[in-house]
């Protein structure tokens, strides 16, 4: 039996996303841009949706907790790896290198589920708008939106105390930005079959469920709109329909391509680029394309502005 000689790992080493020193400062600039761009949209959204009495419907519910799950995934990786563009060697302990991970899987796996329900919510406007309030009741959807947050706590929960109670061979660092679960099973000197075979069984299973549920949700909107006899209403359809499907297509995209693929056929330096995508850009773009091109966003934003520019002058004097 072949033995390892085990050394016990307290901590990571991040490698971040290039080690060339010319390309640093401006990949610093233009990532930290973009994460704060992020943060503030989506925090904006959080907070827009819940003082505004206009945006207290189904809608603005699933995109108030869209938003949140961009702010989670993005924060529980964004600052880690800005880090890594200003120090010589990004380390991470090991304990908070698991809670990384963990943290990441609940937002990244619940916004599949999202995304679908989301999907969903837009069918019955379109095509039951009379038994839409009934439908799309209050208890509806928070039941909607819980039973992902229970459902990815508990598979990122799966996930993370099977990596981390495997041995580690002592070479401690990670090829990637943040702690995510490939990077880290190269690292693994025990048997990492069973580990592999669960994380792609749930890959695939989170995946094709919820992008089922898309599709057919889809499918549904599409004959409805092809039934309307109103080309306004027609071309409203096709344009709201148009941006989720964007944005729908880039996220399952880029986790397709991540992790339903053969172990032997990952690049890291490719994973690396997908995971920019949907940890950073994605998360920028979801407020701008769900929201700040909505008319009703823009008058929640008006009414609000209008309200903190009384409020504040007469707080000042």
């Amino acid at each position: 039996m072949e033995k390892y000689n085990l050394t016990v790992v307290t901590e990571f080493i991040l490698m971040g996303i290039t080690d060339r020193p010319e390309l640093q400062a401006p990949l610093f600039g233009l990532f930290l841009f973009i994460y704060l761009i992020s943060t503030v949209t989506n925090l904006g959204m959080i907070i827009l949706t819940m003082v505004d009495h206009r945006l207290q419907t189904p809608m603005y519910f699933f995109l108030r907790h869209l938003a949140l799950t961009d702010l989670g995934y993005s924060t529980s990786v964004g600052p880690k790896m800005l880090v890594n563009f200003v120090v010589d060697q990004n380390t991470i302990p090991f304990k908070l290198c698991a809670a990384q991970l963990a943290v990441f899987l609940v937002f990244i796996a619940c916004e599949l589920f999202l995304l679908s329900g989301m999907s969903y919510d837009r069918y019955v406007a379109i095509c039951n708008p009379l038994l839409y309030t009934f439908i799309m009741s209050r208890r509806v959807c928070q039941v909607m939106v819980a039973i992902p947050y229970l459902y990815s706590t508990f598979v990122s929960l799966l996930v993370t105390t099977k990596i981390f109670t495997l041995s580690f061979c002592g070479y401690n660092v990670i090829n990637h930005f943040y702690c995510d679960s490939i990077p880290l099973l190269s690292l693994l000197c025990s048997n990492t079959h069973e580990i592999e075979v669960i994380i792609l069984i749930l890959a695939a299973l989170n995946l094709m469920s919820s992008l089922l549920v898309v599709l057919v949700s889809y499918l549904l909107i599409l004959i409805a709109i092809l039934r309307m006899k109103s080309a306004e209403g027609r071309r409203k359809a096709f344009s709201t329909c148009g941006s989720h499907l964007t944005v729908v297509t880039v996220f399952y995209g880029t986790l397709i391509f991540m992790y339903v693929q053969p172990k032997s056929n990952h690049s890291f330096d490719t994973d690396k680029i997908s995971s920019i995508f949907y940890t950073l850009i994605i998360p920028m773009l979801n407020p701008l394309i769900y929201s700040l091109r909505n008319k009703d966003v823009k008058h929640a934003l008006q009414r609000t502005w209008k309200k903190l520019s009384i409020f504040l002058p007469y707080k000042l004097h």
